[in-house]
């Protein structure tokens, strides 16, 4: 049972809740009639302003409406004064330009273009909207009128401003390409920067709006000619630099001996003067002789000019080259790509032409030389030839594109070449055996054979083109592996042509050694040639390329030399037989001889004398222009006559055989020694 004073507190804490809660309920009704009276009062307020918005739309559309159609109409009335605006300006163009046209586009040829860009708009205005207009026909006339102007424009600036390239430039860019080949190279400047642009600018605007294609005809023309004078200046300067100092400014690229194609070789032919230089060389060294040796007729002046010529025309195909390559870069930039083979074809025609005219007339004259066997004028030939080879593929380069025509010039001036290169070599051979002049041009002395000289001096010259020279023997061939010969298919075809040549020298040699009455002189001129030979064979490279299809050719000149060594040998054994002891008298010392006896000592020392005297006195004009053969020789005879004549004089020089012994014995043993010591020797 819960005590009386907890139900008291509890029903105190019941009473003071239930009180607390009516206040709240009393609140909350008050609040709800405050809501319901604000929301009576916003509704009120929102019809009101619906009604009034749709009162001021009423009234604002109608406006706006109006508005609009005032603002298109003012849209409208702007675009037709512009239009007419547009049109009117038209009608001001031939006015506003003609002063413009007429003055040229000299010096301002943007404002020019910007002039002519507004008489096309025109032409094209009145073609379209008004084609009976006369005022077409007045900027038609202005378009054509400006149109020739920037033709004119453009034949003058090239005709004006376009370079010949002067020989010195062309001769540095040439011997220049090796040391710049690192290098970003440096383009000629055919014309000067502003007014290739100028140029560039017309010929863009020709193109574009002119539909003119005639000014491509007067670059070429223009260009063809400055190509062609730069390949004639270079030529001609030359020429003038050979007469007025004898050397020609020439790169110094060095001489190589064989003639493999690298990149781009320029150097002078040098072929004849080579040859002379050689000669002298030779002169030097005792191969050729002091009096009656070598009958070569001194052709410096023609061989220099030969030189020069041919300098000339390598240097000009190396410059043809250098220049067509810079002719394309700056045709590039003015003539539109599908006209630009075309163009370039008929630029370079001139110069081309002249270059391969001059290379036929080389080739005439070549053929002309070997109907007269010079054949040291056809050696200019081979530099040319092989220079030609090494540039093919330069030229093949620079020629892509043209027509077929053009291609085939160089190919065909090869095949030329190298035609006319194997019927020199050809006759050359046979002219070396068959060379008819055996009695009027034999050396007296027996020194060498011009034939002999001019032999060697000719297959030297081979030693600097040798992959041209087996080029031509083997262009020759009608094998079916000639077509695509080797190098060394080239060097066995030239060791067998060189064989060959000797194999005919020497028997011409042989021949024309019958010419002499004494067999010792023809000994000694057999001797002399055929030493001329080893030694000129040795001191270069003919003995390797001789070795390659002829081992034993060395060896076989050796004995040639001693077999004519002995025959010559055999010669003064018709002085020694009078010392030979056969039918000599047997005497007994202190036995007088008998008169018979006595008579055939004075006969043999007798014999003796005058077959030493003749024979020195005949063999002293002969000659043996290398000293150490003529030494040897000298010292070999010396030893056996005064061995042989020595002996004698020991066993006869006290026999009382002669009253006056003097009369018979007139020489001492060291005064023959002497004698012989002379012999070969014209000075003596």
């Amino acid at each position: 049972m819960i005590p009386p004073q907890e139900a008291s507190a509890r029903r105190r804490e019941i009473e003071d809740k239930l009180k607390q809660e009516e206040e709240t309920l009393s609140f909350i009704r008050d609040s709800l009639e405050k809501s319901d009276q604000l929301t009576k009062n916003m509704v009120s307020i929102l019809s009101s302003f619906e009604s009034r918005l749709m009162k001021l739309e009423n009234s604002i559309i109608p406006v706006h409406k109006q508005t609009e159609n005032l603002q298109r109409l003012q849209e409208n009335v702007e675009k037709t004064l512009s239009c007419l605006d547009h049109v009117i300006s038209y009608y001001h163009v031939a006015s506003d330009t003609e002063k413009i046209i007429k003055e040229g586009p000299t010096g301002r040829l943007e404002e020019y273009l910007g002039s002519m860009a507004k008489i096309q708009k025109a032409v094209e205005y009145f073609q379209d909207n008004s084609p009976d207009s006369p005022e077409l026909n007045k900027v038609k006339l202005l378009f054509e009128r400006g149109k020739e102007s920037l033709e004119s424009e453009f034949r003058g600036l090239m005709t004006w401003h376009s370079k010949v390239v002067s020989p010195v430039l062309i001769l540095d860019l040439i011997s220049g390409e090796d040391e710049l080949e690192a290098q970003e190279e440096v383009p000629l400047e055919h014309l000067p920067e502003g007014v290739l642009q100028d140029v560039i600018c017309i010929s863009r605007w020709l193109v574009e709006y002119g539909r003119n294609q005639d000014f491509m005809n007067v670059y070429y023309q223009i260009r063809s000619s400055q190509l062609e004078r730069s390949v004639k200046g270079l030529k001609e300067h030359f020429r003038k630099s050979s007469s007025s100092s004898g050397v020609p400014y020439s790169p110094a690229i060095p001489n190589k001996r064989k003639d493999t194609p690298t990149k781009k070789p320029i150097k002078r032919p040098g072929t004849i003067r080579k040859a002379q230089n050689l000669l002298k060389q030779y002169s030097q060294h005792g191969l050729d002789g002091k009096k009656g040796g070598s009958n070569l007729i001194p052709l410096e002046g023609r061989d220099d000019m030969l030189d020069v010529e041919t300098d000339a025309y390598i240097h000009c195909i190396s410059a043809f080259v250098k220049l067509a390559q810079s002719e394309y870069q700056l045709l590039m930039g003015v003539i539109p790509e599908h006209h630009q083979k075309r163009t370039f074809d008929s630029l370079i025609q001139d110069a081309l032409d002249g270059l391969m005219l001059e290379g036929e007339n080389i080739v005439s004259a070549a053929r002309k030389a070997i109907i007269r066997h010079d054949f040291s004028a056809v050696l200019t030939v081979f530099p040319i030839l092989r220079h030609l080879k090494q540039t093919k593929p330069e030229f093949d380069q620079v020629l892509q594109g043209t027509a077929a025509s053009t291609k085939n010039k160089l190919p065909s001036l090869i095949t030329s070449m190298e035609t006319v290169g194997a019927k020199a070599l050809e006759d050359f051979a046979d002219n070396i055996k068959n060379d008819p002049d055996k009695e009027y041009n034999m050396p007296k002395d027996g020194t060498v054979h011009e034939l002999t000289s001019n032999a060697i001096l000719f297959l030297q010259q081979l030693l600097d083109f040798q992959e041209t020279a087996g080029a031509m023997l083997a262009s020759q061939e009608t094998s079916s592996s000639a077509t695509s010969y080797s190098s060394e298919f080239s060097k066995r075809l030239l060791s067998t042509y060189i064989c060959k040549v000797l194999g005919n020298l020497q028997l011409n040699l042989l021949s024309k050694s019958k010419v002499y009455e004494d067999p010792a002189l023809s000994a000694v001129f057999l001797h002399n040639n055929y030493n001329y030979i080893l030694k000129a064979l040795e001191k270069s490279e003919l003995i390797q390329l001789v070795a390659v299809t002829q081992k034993s050719a060395e060896r076989s000149y050796r004995e040639h030399i001693e077999q004519q060594i002995q025959t010559y040998q055999r010669s003064w054994l018709k002085v020694t037989d009078y010392l030979a002891e056969k039918n000599l008298p047997v005497f007994q010392p202190g036995v007088k001889l008998r008169d018979k006896e006595r008579q055939m000592i004075k006969e043999r020392f007798k014999g003796f004398n005058d077959g030493l005297e003749e024979l020195c006195k005949i063999q002293k004009a002969w000659a043996i222009p290398d000293t150490e053969q003529r030494d040897r020789i000298r010292q070999a005879q010396k030893n056996i006559v005064k061995e042989t004549y020595g002996a004698f004089l020991h066993r006869y020089s006290n026999v009382p055989f002669t009253k006056n012994p003097e009369k018979y014995i007139k020489y001492r043993v060291e005064q023959v020694g002497d004698m012989i010591d002379r012999l070969f020797d014209t000075s003596a």
